[in-house]
């Protein structure tokens, strides 16, 4: 064997050597080369994922009821017809205006209209109170084809975003034929038009 291939046979030994001295000072347990299985990390957001998605596949069991005065967005998500982003903007509006109270109540919110409400209704509970808001006194009325938005918004259960979205309707389609009609505008369902009818007006 000539001396460089010595050499070279030299290289690699140390080489190896000093790989299994590293190995057995970091893991003095385990054998150079042998493989090190580490636990299950618990923290990773794919678990996370796993168990909110079993959590939003678990159905309501029988009687099961949802408080949506208090519920979380992953409890209201379980409702039937109720999914996630749903969920998430009837938190937000009860958040930004308070208990619901009742089915009434959550009509306020957009995108729930009767339909709705009659699905849910034998799965939803209410613990809060309805949130008092300001309404139109009966001499008052609104003409619903001239008002602008802060006279909507003085109307029980019409807020400032709902009020906006009555009159953005009326520029885009023209002056409402009948009272009727504000159930054309997405988030206006007949328990939320059934008390402001009263103060309403068509000229």
């Amino acid at each position: 064997m000539g001396p460089e291939r010595r050499a070279v046979l030299l290289l690699l030994g140390l080489a190896l050597a000093g790989q299994g001295i590293r190995v057995w000072w970091d893991r003095p347990d385990t054998a150079p080369g042998g493989l090190v299985l580490l636990p299950p990390d618990s923290t990773q957001p794919l678990a996370a994922q796993r168990q909110r998605s079993m959590a939003l596949d678990r159905p309501l069991g029988q009687g099961e009821k949802i408080d949506l005065d208090k519920a979380s967005v992953d409890d209201i998500a379980r409702l039937p017809r109720v999914g996630r982003t749903l969920a998430k903007t009837i938190k937000a509006d009860r958040d930004a205006h308070g208990a619901f109270g009742s089915l009434e109540g959550l009509d306020r919110v957009p995108g729930v209209g009767s339909g709705l409400l009659a699905v849910l209704a034998p799965h939803a509970v209410f613990s809060g109170r309805p949130t008092i808001e300001p309404s139109v006194t009966h001499r008052t009325t609104v003409n619903i084809n001239a008002a602008d938005s802060a006279a909507f918004e003085r109307l029980a259960g019409i807020g400032p975003y709902m009020a906006g979205r009555i009159v953005a309707y009326r520029n885009r389609h023209g002056s409402f034929g009948s009272v009727d009609d504000l159930l054309k505008v997405g988030g206006i369902g007949p328990a939320t038009l059934a008390k402001v009818r009263e103060s309403l007006a068509l000229q």
